[in-house]
């Protein structure tokens, strides 16, 4: 263990944040530097707990305790060593993910839990910095090439374990540049493009090839893909978005999410659909309208109101979601924080529109049981409108379609408990098997689908496989 009277004697800290009207005039990520000496301290309030529930709680299975005692120690490299056993891309986890492990923590049972995720990446970030991540390339190559599509952190994370297993592995991505969301999806003040482009390189140095700029199943057709490849990895994510079908939808200045957020990456404030002087209302409370949020202010918008048609968390664990359970409570992201209002229990029953057919408000009214209440009705400024409501499955049309691979009932591809779908020698992970979920998530399916694959083209396999899907068995 890390700290005998950690726990007891050390207050829970976590980095600040730079000041809101600062960090509104640029782009980079929202924290300040945390000193090594607090960070450590932190790390040694992990205690010996008997049974560490954090390693439930995080999909990765990541070794919390250990890597906490040797950061306690001072011994930061070997921390890394064991970071890096169960998880490829602590960099990313560590600021994105919304720490399952944390809300797992023994500790948390009656007092503030540990920071894991600080530590994690702290972890990282100075591994990085000294040098201690270098490519690991095979000793030897199997001869057997894989197809991994999509190049976001499932695809990224398959395709690294199936390189280091000595296949051939080429990732293909539709984008310009590879990363999937994690390049053009999250904005820069959460995910700086410096740390994706790293981790790139070291895995280009191991030997992945990555092609760019190709839709597979239109510029690369499927049965050329089958030719070329012994095995396909589907991870091109749950892309498809969840609409709001009311009157006025087809007014110009309503936008998805995955339109506004990669323009915004692409060109930060000089984005073509822009909050610039605007009324801008967000629709949808999740992450994703957290990120629209951070990306609006940052672009000078009139006013930000972002809705949500469930009622406000309560602001501590609700009595049926006990611990070690991820619970839902009332959150302050940083684009919160930055400003904005936010309302909850409500539901859109109309954009109205001006007479160039421009979007200029929502017709609105209070909501219980996802219904609207009679007399409640009311407008509110809208110039430009963001659907960050979730997403509805794979997109079919092309790839999915050519392979034929089944769907399961939530429009996700179909898959047995070795990842397999359908198709023999076709795989999925991440969000396009099991649905809109977390980057840990993604990254340990990644994981467990390349030790499927690896099984199925050498009949058996040294990589770990942190998970078995969730998808029920194909029959």
């Amino acid at each position: 263990m890390a700290d005998p009277k950690g726990f007891m004697t050390t207050p829970r800290q976590t980095p600040a944040r730079r000041p809101v009207d600062l960090r509104l005039l640029d782009w980079r990520e929202v924290y300040e530097p945390f000193p090594a000496a607090a960070l450590e301290r932190q790390a040694g309030r992990c205690m010996d707990c008997g049974i560490p529930f954090c390693h439930n709680g995080c999909p990765l299975g990541n070794l919390i305790p250990e890597w906490n005692d040797l950061v306690w120690r001072g011994d930061w490299e070997q921390a890394a060593d064991r970071l890096h056993a169960t998880n490829n891309f602590p960099e990313f986890t560590g600021r994105l993910c919304p720490a399952p492990c944390e809300a797992a923590c023994v500790l948390g049972i009656n007092a503030d839990p540990v920071t894991i995720k600080q530590v994690e990446v702290e972890i990282i970030d100075r591994a990085f910095a000294s040098g201690w991540v270098a490519p690991r390339v095979p000793a030897g190559r199997s001869g057997k090439s894989v197809a991994v599509i999509g190049s976001g952190p499932a695809g990224l994370a398959a395709a690294q374990q199936l390189t280091r297993a000595g296949h051939a592995v080429t990732v293909y991505e539709r984008d310009d540049e590879p990363g999937g969301l994690l390049r053009y999806g999250i904005p820069e003040f959460k995910l700086e493009k410096r740390h994706v482009d790293r981790r790139l390189d070291q895995m280009r140095a191991e030997g992945t090839a990555f092609e760019c700029g190709v839709d597979v199943g239109v510029d690369l057709s499927v049965p050329e893909l089958r030719d070329q490849f012994d095995a396909v990895v589907l991870c091109g994510g749950a892309r498809v978005p969840r609409d709001l079908p009311v009157p006025g939808r087809s007014l110009a200045g309503i936008h998805q999410a995955m339109e506004y957020l990669p323009l915004a990456n692409r060109s930060y404030a000089d984005s073509p659909v822009n909050a610039r002087g605007k009324h801008v209302v967000i629709i949808g409370g999740g992450d994703t309208g957290a990120d629209c949020l951070g990306t609006a202010h940052r672009q000078g918008p009139l006013s930000v109101t972002q809705l949500e048609i469930l009622p406000r968390p309560l602001a501590t664990r609700p009595e049926n979601q006990p611990w070690p359970t991820y619970p839902m409570i009332f959150r302050v992201s940083s684009a919160h924080e930055e400003g904005g209002a936010r309302e909850y229990a409500v539901t859109t029953l109309e954009f109205l529109g001006d007479p160039e057919g421009r979007v200029r408000a929502l017709r609105l009214a209070d909501a219980e049981q996802f219904q609207p209440v009679p007399g409640t009705e009311r407008e509110i400024p809208a110039d430009l409108v963001l659907l960050a409501m979730g997403f509805t499955g794979a997109e079919r049309p092309g790839l999915l379609d050519g392979l034929g691979v089944e769907f399961d009932a939530r429009g996700n591809v179909a898959r047995d408990t070795a990842y397999q779908t359908s198709v023999p020698g076709v795989f999925a992970a991440g969000d396009m098997g099991r649905g809109q979920s977390l980057i840990v998530w993604a990254i340990a399916e990644g994981r467990s689908a390349a030790a499927a694959v690896d099984k199925f083209l050498n009949g058996a396999n040294e990589l770990p496989a942190p998970i078995a899907p969730t998808a029920r068995p194909l029959t």
